[in-house]
């Protein structure tokens, strides 16, 4: 059998050569690098979007994650009541604010001219 596929001889390997510390620099780095291209950058985004919903107050103009603009009217621990119009009110879980506006941007907002 050996005519058309010639035969594979393994070479010894020496003995005692084991991967050292050499062995791990890489697979650390590449953690590492994980760590701070992903990881880091995402637990930083939570804890502002946390501090951010502790911060809602009663008259803040904010964006849902929909892209409802409205203002705060009422909260509670867990829901959002927003006046999105006049006397139209919604409400929406706290973690779905997405931003908070600038002061004015509700009221420019809601004056514009319709077509």
């Amino acid at each position: 059998m050996s005519f058309f596929i010639s035969d594979a001889l393994a070479q010894a390997a020496p003995a005692s050569q084991q991967p050292g510390l050499e062995g791990l620099i890489f697979p650390l780095g590449v953690l590492v690098f994980f760590y701070f291209l992903f990881l880091r950058p995402q637990s930083k985004r939570t804890k502002e979007h946390k501090e951010m919903i502790a911060s809602l107050s009663k008259g803040v103009e904010v964006v849902t994650n929909g892209g409802i603009l409205g203002k705060v009217a009422d909260m509670d621990d867990n829901f959002v009541k927003l006046e999105v119009g006049d006397d139209t009110f919604i409400q929406v879980q706290r973690h779905a604010i997405a931003n908070l506006m600038p002061k004015g941007t509700y009221k420019a907002v809601a004056k514009k001219p319709k077509i």
